[in-house]
């Protein structure tokens, strides 16, 4: 087990609060010193310069996969020499009738070095990293891997 920290910090800016006036920008530091500006998304009066929630919800359901599928390719003996992702997060109302992010596609463009998966074994790696990932375990958002 292990845990892991963000602070969030938001300051009113002196606008009108009550009618919903106020900066939705905000700051996310980490431990370790890095951070980023942070906004809700520009539809909900967001900043787009800003990262928004779901798009970092996005990411995190990328990146997860990205480095569950890295430890699997090794095991198995393929050596990854790049690895992209054109991730897409939808935004939209669940069962329930409340927004939610309902659907996240993971769209990986995988290069390897040397023997390449054939596409049974690159489909099999794919589904496995999805079972395996600690974030999309931890959601009810239908995350689907395009292979």
């Amino acid at each position: 087990m292990s845990e892991h920290r963000a602070k969030l910090i938001w300051t009113h800016d002196g606008s009108d609060f009550l009618a919903k006036g106020y900066s939705r920008n905000h700051r996310i530091e980490f431990p370790n010193g890095q951070s980023y500006a942070a906004s809700s998304a520009v539809e909900y009066g967001g900043d787009a310069a800003c990262v928004d929630p779901e798009a970092t919800f996005t990411a995190s359901l990328s990146s997860c996969h990205m480095l569950t599928f890295l430890a699997l390719a090794a095991v198995k003996g393929f050596v990854v020499e790049h690895y992209e992702d054109d991730a897409v997060g939808t935004l939209a109302k669940n069962d329930q009738g409340r927004l939610a992010m309902t659907h996240v596609l993971l769209s990986p463009r995988i290069r390897f070095q040397g023997e390449a998966p054939d596409a049974a074994t690159l489909a099999t790696l794919h589904e496995r990293a999805h079972r395996a990932c600690f974030i999309a375990n931890s959601v009810t958002t239908h995350v689907e891997v395009a292979h």
